[in-house]
């Protein structure tokens, strides 16, 4: 996948955002705020908990925009088939893309089969939708993201993820970087937590990323400095 960004073209950029919204306070004012700013900027889609799944499919019928959400989010310690279950039920209800949290401790214990399986129940479940596998990269080695990403690779996701934003740093350049190297140029790479700017954002597609998870979106078209996620 191509990961430049060209030059300063906002427009470019802001197709790579996945405009994120998944505290749990967020309410149903804050959500459809969300798709109105996605559809005013030409996000990639808005990133919300599946319970808002059903109003941002409704509410961005007929728009570019996509409806992502999250599986197994933020622990990724549920079980195999409750993410399938949880990614099922998500599609169904207009989700187009689904960033699913990996089994970090198994993959810390070195159960590399348990990984591949957890990433591989939740594709077998949304045949056709794009899967985006989330590491937590902030929790692992470096030989533990390589691993990670050779994982999803290998159990048929899209793309490999840096981090939910609930467990300790966010993205950074180098992981990003390693990441990319790992998977090559044909998966996509997606960093998420703590881009808050313009420069933040254009470090992480040089480093190699395609995708952007962020709440900043906005702020970040605008030159300001957003906050939280």
């Amino acid at each position: 996948m191509d990961a430049k960004l060209p030059g300063q073209d906002l427009r470019g950029l802001a197709a790579m955002v996945d405009h994120t919204l998944l505290k749990p306070n967020a309410v149903r004012e804050e959500i459809v705020r969300l798709c109105e700013e996605a559809r005013r900027h030409s996000f990639a889609s808005v990133c919300v908990n599946p319970c808002h799944v059903a109003l941002c499919a409704q509410r961005l019928k007929g728009c570019s925009v996509k409806v992502c959400t999250v599986i197994g989010f933020p622990l990724g310690a549920t079980t195999s088939p409750v993410k399938a279950f949880e990614a099922r039920e998500s599609a169904a209800d207009g989700a187009e893309e689904l960033d699913m949290v990996i089994n970090v401790g198994a993959l810390k214990s070195g159960d590399d089969d348990c990984v591949r399986a957890d990433i591989r129940a939740v594709r077998g479940a949304i045949p056709g939708r794009t899967l985006k596998v989330i590491l937590e990269t902030s929790l692992l080695t470096d030989e533990e993201k390589v691993r990670a990403c050779r994982l999803a690779q290998e159990a048929g996701a899209d793309f490999v993820k840096t981090s939910t934003g609930f467990s300790g740093a966010g993205a950074t350049v180098e992981d990003v970087r390693l990441m990319r190297e790992t998977v090559g140029p044909r998966m996509g790479v997606k960093a998420s937590g703590g881009i808050r700017d313009f420069a933040a954002a254009r470090a992480m597609v040089e480093a190699g990323a395609t995708r952007l998870g962020t709440s900043s979106g906005v702020a970040i078209l605008t030159g300001a400095r957003g906050e939280g996620y």
